[in-house]
């Protein structure tokens, strides 16, 4: 499977000069969010995601992966709708599911 990335609008909080990318590979599930000096990447092994919910607003989705390892959710908010259905659907498409 290709390396997936889906970066979150501009047009939402926290997102206007470095939005949120989320790249789903087919070993991990990967969380960028830059910053003006520092960056932060989280990720969660593909068999380590436990649930993917998502939160639907009128414009922009917020999605939260939940890992089985107790640690804490990977979050993001302000992607389109259909990306955050994307990333669930790859998501189950690599667990198998």
């Amino acid at each position: 499977m290709a390396l997936e990335t889906f970066q979150a609008s501009r047009w939402t909080a926290g997102n206007l000069f470095f939005p949120t990318v989320i790249a789903v590979t087919d070993k991990a599930v990967i969380r960028h969010k830059r910053s003006w000096f520092s960056k932060d990447e989280i990720s969660i092994s593909i068999t380590k995601v436990a649930s993917v919910h998502i939160k639907t607003g009128i414009f922009w989705s917020d999605v939260l992966i939940e890992s089985s390892g107790g640690s804490d959710p990977l979050a993001s908010h302000g992607h389109k709708k259909a990306d955050a259905r994307r990333i669930r659907e790859q998501i189950e498409a690599t667990q198998g599911i």
